[in-house]
């Protein structure tokens, strides 16, 4: 990171910076995964109804990525508007403002009331980080990565990295909360990114970055493109002058 000084590199870079790791709170539009299992055949027949996502999961992996496409859209549960998620046998629960291990809690309270003796297995996770990579990426578009939790320099990575043109020091992160939107303007490399809430993306992020004021004017990739384009406008410039005088 640029703002680490020269004089003793090793001992800067090898300072411990704290990590923001807050919980999160899940939100409408949020995918979770929910796997419900019981003493009960017949109920585990009911809740199994997405058996052909989970081979879907095994064969993807813990921590693979999808660009665009999402296997648990189709085989997990989405929060409604009114963050509330649907579930065979069990019928409505709401889950939206809680973390996963609350949400699970409240579908184990609703199994109570079918379940005898407690004989049942529950667990609930985020169905992957969804967020979109716009402007100047190598490979722009949306993605979703099958982890609990994503770093920002990972959501880049695996958008390929940011271009040679990125202002990586006035990132634009656009971040969904229950009252709406907000934008946040981020700087890469300011180490003490480490130490605030956007180290860690967060479902629905889209996270935007602007070129730089020489890709704005037009000039090329590399220098070898810069200089033809300044080459071949001084020659126009040169043209036009002739032809007038």
């Amino acid at each position: 990171m640029q703002d680490i000084p020269e004089k003793n590199p090793i001992t800067q870079i090898g300072e411990l910076v704290p990590v923001n790791t807050e919980e999160y709170l899940l939100q409408y539009n949020d995918v979770v995964e929910i796997n419900i299992t019981t003493s009960d055949p017949l109920l585990n027949t009911l809740f199994d109804i997405n058996s052909g996502g989970n081979q879907g999961r095994m064969m993807m992996g813990g921590g693979g990525m999808m660009n665009g496409g999402d296997i648990f859209y189709l085989s997990g549960y989405t929060l409604n508007d009114d963050g509330i998620v649907e579930l065979p046998v069990i019928g409505k629960v709401k889950m939206v403002g809680l973390n996963t291990e609350d949400a699970k809690i409240a579908i184990e309270n609703e199994l109570k009331k079918i379940v005898r003796d407690n004989e049942y297995f529950v667990r609930v996770r985020l169905g992957g980080i969804r967020y979109s990579a716009l402007g100047e990426f190598t490979r722009p578009g949306k993605y979703t990565i099958l982890q609990n939790r994503v770093t920002i320099f990972e959501a880049i990575a695996h958008a390929g990295d940011l271009t040679i043109q990125a202002k990586r020091d006035n990132i634009m992160l656009i971040r969904q909360y229950p009252e709406g939107s907000k934008a946040y303007r981020v700087n890469l490399n300011d180490n003490k990114i480490m130490a605030s809430e956007f180290y860690f993306i967060r479902p629905n992020d889209m996270i935007y970055v602007e070129p730089m004021k020489v890709r704005e004017l037009g000039t090329g990739v590399t220098f070898l493109q810069t200089l033809q384009v300044l080459t071949s406008l001084a020659t126009l410039a040169l043209l036009v002058y002739t032809t007038t005088n």
